[in-house]
């Protein structure tokens, strides 16, 4: 039976970030994935970053994440292809407006080069964009995007190269306790021998807790998003650009633009109801739903109304109650740690998140303060019907709610 320090499950951009950094504290790793590595909702996001969030906790994370994205191939050795041209939001509604102001105000608490600037200017940055029933826009400068399968691929790439063992299509069917204390993981391979397990595994993310007697109340939502052919004009230089109450976002991608967004009546998906062989690429689709989300934006962004389709795509991020990660001990299960919950920008903030939960493992503590990411703060009984319902108002009101939330705080 092989022996490794930590066993992490799932190689998404969370997991492979985890299995890198502690390979690089000097931990003997391996990194199980049921799919290929790298293979399943990472590649498919949006790669998009959005350094201001929803709170000073988050907002740090994330202006570290981008930091570790800009050095990304010095840290790791593996390549990072990314672009800068900041992020653009737009509010449309004047209550967004006292928004938009809330978060310039706490970018530039952080040192973060963030304004508003006037809607020409936003649409001289983004000339898709047109100057209608905008009343106010934030730019954060130093934004990025990037393709988002370089993130978990290089990752994994250089966690291997450190020393550890990759385990791609590799069934986890049990994770064996002694004493409440994890000891090893049984798979569709054989048992390896674990003194952790670190429970990364993304849209899985319950079923795997579960394998250890632990509820992760979290909800896989279905996202998608579509790519537009090459069309003149589309530069990478031009910002990424958010509408705040249409939920939607706008990016180059390849010469053509990216669009995507958080439709109204969300699919969740019960992964304990699926086939042990289902994958992500087995998805349910529906472009209609992106199609309904551009009509709503028609008048800020007409191109999306005659625009040809070159590819469509989605994938499955987890939904939580609040809307924050989940990172941290498994309760009640010593040696099990959990890294999920990605409300849909998991992939932008894995830099710092696989730091974070490296540290816990190796150190025993957190650089940050992340008692409120910590698995043990679903204490409450909350029914599958009420989690559902609360999963699915975060993921409807992405950006809404963000707005609620600090709106509140800072009122």
């Amino acid at each position: 039976m092989d022996s490794f320090d930590v066993a992490v499950i799932g190689s998404g951009a969370l997991g492979a970030s985890a299995a890198f950094h502690l390979a690089k504290a000097g931990k003997k790793v391996a990194l199980l994935d049921k799919a290929e590595i790298a293979s399943q909702t990472s590649p498919r996001a949006a790669g998009l970053s959005g350094q201001v969030r929803q709170s000073e906790l988050m907002t740090q994370l994330a202006v570290r994440s981008v930091e570790k994205i800009e050095r990304f191939t010095d840290e790791t050795g593996e390549p990072m292809v990314f672009y800068q041209p900041g992020s653009m939001s737009i509010a449309r509604l004047p209550e967004h407006e006292e928004f938009l102001r809330q978060r310039v105000l706490l970018g530039k608490k952080f040192g973060l080069d963030v304004d508003l600037i006037r809607p020409e200017e936003a649409c001289e940055r983004m000339p898709f964009l047109q100057n209608k029933s905008i009343v106010a826009v934030s730019h954060m400068r130093r934004d990025v995007y990037l393709e988002p399968r370089q993130m978990p691929l290089g990752y994994a790439t250089a966690a291997q190269k450190l020393g550890a063992t990759l385990m791609p299509n590799t069934c986890v069917s049990e994770i064996v306790l002694e004493d409440n204390t994890v000891k090893r993981v049984t798979t569709d391979k054989g048992e390896i021998a674990a003194g952790a397990v670190l429970d990364a595994a993304g849209g899985w993310l319950r079923l795997v807790a579960s394998l250890a007697g632990v509820r992760v109340p979290v909800v896989p939502m279905r996202h998608q998003l579509m790519v537009t052919v090459p069309l003149d004009g589309v530069a990478n230089t031009q910002p990424v650009t958010r509408i705040l109450d249409a939920n939607v976002y706008v990016r180059p991608d390849r010469g053509g633009l990216m669009f995507g967004g958080y439709e109204r009546n969300p699919t969740p998906y019960d992964m304990s109801s699926q086939s042990a062989d289902f994958r992500i690429e087995d998805l349910d689709l529906d472009i209609e739903v992106l199609r309904r989300l551009a009509d709503m934006v028609a008048e800020q962004f007409p191109i999306f109304q005659a625009a040809e389709i070159a590819e469509h795509r989605g994938g499955l991020p987890t939904m939580t109650i609040d809307g924050d990660h989940v990172l941290g001990r498994a309760p009640g299960v010593e040696g099990l740690y959990v890294l999920g919950g990605c409300n849909v920008g998991g992939l932008s903030i894995a830099p710092a998140l696989g730091e974070e939960i490296s540290r816990l493992i190796v150190e025993g503590k957190t650089h940050h303060d992340l008692a409120r990411m910590s698995p043990a703060r679903f204490t409450g009984e909350l029914s599958e019907t009420e989690l559902l319902e609360k999963c699915t108002q975060r993921y409807i009101n992405y950006y809404t709610y963000r707005f609620n939330d600090q709106f509140t705080a800072a009122a």
